[in-house]
């Protein structure tokens, strides 16, 4: 349709100058215009015509030319801009006048040049932030060549950089915080003041003085541990001056009502805390210069007891000795004395886990040598109400507790031993050998006990028979010489047999030789005398059938009542 229209107006031009010419001829008719004046005059029209045609043909090609010109300038503008951009290359459609192709390449290459502009401008953004962060941190900034266009990839891995870098930031902010306070309340703790200029940094309010650095960040954390170790050496020395005044002051027997210094509160600083139990302790030592043999005395008991805690033989005593018996009381003795109270409490607090094995041990050998005794004891069977079973258990579990803490105890030993290069001892030998020393006296002592048992049963193993007697005769005429009591009993009890099966209590007696004054018929006599089981039943005067298995019987139902009932007589063990 637009070619229709563009020949209709082709037509239209051509028509509109046909009516132009015969206007001007009419023209020239009117006016009277020769033949060759006309052809002038139409020639003139036919050349401005001309003219004008070829102008405006010229200036049409020109602006094909610059048409052309310009799409080719705007393709190679594109191929630039899409290898700085690392876009594909821009691809025209197919049948596109060479209008339509320019305006295409033109809006593309503005598009290209609008993202060209926005990327250097993020960029810039970027690599300003980079920049900042990299200098707090010391760190290398992301790589861009200059003037170098970055692509959409490199402008990501510059976004995941700068957040990585402001996440190690936050990270080292909050160590740096963390140090920098945990200094400053030490350094207020302490009373120091602060003197290199790292501690100046460190202690000063502005947050950006410091650099974020890992070398700063270990910088500060060696500070923080000199000065946890310097704190440490304070408390150390205020609690070594504090336990020297308590000393002292125990010492000393000093009154109630100046111990003011012992009941005020903790100063602010450690620093006041030495200064003020650094003048006690001064003023305490003048008092203690003022009585020496009093606190020499105290001191030397205060030695004995750390000694006997920690298990000092002789031997180990030895070396102090002279010291300790010298009555020549002078600040170098006081000294001396408290050299070694401090020596052997050092040594008590090293080897305390130790001592504490030794001391339990100590304890479960007491409760296992009170068991054994306790079962050489023959009344504990008469205990009730469950005591014996109770001991039963305790017994048995120290028997499994103790070789669990020898165990233990050898090899706590072995490892003190190992760590401290020298022997420990206890009691001036080696614990092993202590406690088998101790195993072996237990041995030799029931060895010695049961021997004594085994003698004294031989001893009383000789049986005595008693001498028959007439029926009915009484023992009225025994001398109280003649009566023998069993070891182990003040008296024997008996039973004896009644016609009635009533049961009576007798002392066992062994009768000798009869007097010659003796009389052979039954007397009368208040106490009844001691009698035999078979004499009573040989006496009664109810004969009744009994076998001989039905009277042993008897006799040993008897005999559980604690008595001997048989005419034999048996000594007791």
């Amino acid at each position: 349709m637009g070619s229709r229209r563009s020949e209709a107006m082709a037509s239209s031009l051509v028509t509109g100058i046909n009516h132009a010419m015969a206007r001007l001829v009419d023209i020239w008719d009117s006016i009277g215009i020769m033949e060759d004046q006309r052809v002038e005059r139409m020639q003139t029209v036919k050349k401005y015509i001309e003219d004008l045609l070829t102008d405006m043909i010229s200036e049409e090609e020109s602006l094909r030319h610059r048409i052309k010109t310009s799409i080719i300038t705007t393709q190679k503008q594109l191929e630039t801009l899409c290898l700085e951009l690392s876009e594909e290359p821009y691809k025209l459609e197919e049948d596109l006048t060479v209008l339509q192709m320019e305006k295409n390449l033109r809006c593309h290459l503005e598009a290209l040049l609008k993202e060209k502009s926005e990327r250097m401008k993020e960029l810039n953004g970027l690599r300003q932030q980079d920049e900042e962060l990299c200098v707090t941190l010391c760190a290398t900034p992301y790589y861009i060549p200059s003037g170098s266009m970055p692509s959409r990839t490199q402008l990501q891995e510059l976004k995941e950089h700068i957040k990585k870098l402001s996440e190690e930031k936050e990270s080292r902010v909050k160590v740096f915080s963390g140090l920098r306070e945990d200094i400053r309340n030490l350094m207020d703790e302490m009373g120091h003041e602060p003197e290199t200029s790292l501690e100046r940094e460190s202690v000063c309010s502005d947050t950006d003085i410091f650099l974020l650095t890992h070398e700063n960040i270990k910088a500060l954390k060696l500070l923080l541990s000199q000065l946890e170790m310097k704190k440490e050496s304070l408390t150390l020395t205020r609690d070594k001056l504090k336990d020297r005044a308590v000393s002292l002051w125990n010492r000393l027997s000093c009154p109630e009502q100046e111990a003011a210094e012992f009941k005020q509160e903790a100063l602010h600083t450690l620093s006041d805390e030495i200064r003020r139990w650094q003048n006690v302790v001064e003023r305490l030592e003048v008092l203690q210069r003022a009585k020496l043999e009093e606190v020499i005395d105290k001191v030397r008991q205060e030695l004995v007891i750390l000694w006997d805690k920690c298990y000092f033989g002789p031997e180990q005593r030895e070396a102090f000795n002279s010291h300790f018996c010298n009555n020549n009381y002078t600040e170098e003795l006081l000294s001396l004395h408290d050299c070694e109270l401090l020596k052997v409490k050092e040594f008590y607090e090293t080897a305390r886990p130790l001592l504490e094995s030794i001391e339990k041990w100590e304890k479960h050998w007491a409760l296992f040598q009170d068991f054994e005794r306790k079962a050489a004891d023959p009344s504990r069977f008469s205990n009730r109400g469950g005591a014996l079973l109770k001991e039963s258990k305790d017994r048995a579990k120290v028997q499994k507790v103790l070789p669990k803490l020898e165990e233990e105890l050898k090899g706590r030993v072995e490892a003190w031993e190992k760590n401290q290069g020298s022997p420990f001892l206890m009691k001036g030998q080696g614990i092993m050998e202590y406690i088998s020393k101790q195993w072996e006296e237990h041995r030799l002592q029931k060895d010695k006990e049961k021997n004594e048992r085994m003698s004294k049963k031989a001893d009383n193993s000789q049986f005595k028979t008693p001498i028959k007697r007439a029926h009915g005769q009484a023992n009225s005429g025994v001398t109280p010489s003649k009566i023998r009591k069993t070891p182990n009993q003040a008296s024997l009890r008996t039973t004896t047999m009644s016609s009635n099966s009533s049961v009576s209590s007798t002392f066992l007696c062994v009768p000798g030789k009869p007097p010659l004054s003796a009389k052979r018929t039954k007397t009368v006599e208040t106490c009844p005398v001691p009698r035999t089981p078979l004499q009573e039943f040989n006496t009664d005067k109810k004969a009744i059938a009994i076998s001989y298995s039905d009277f042993t019987d008897e006799l040993s139902r008897k005999a559980s009542h604690e008595a001997v009932l048989n005419s034999t007589v048996k000594d007791m063990l």
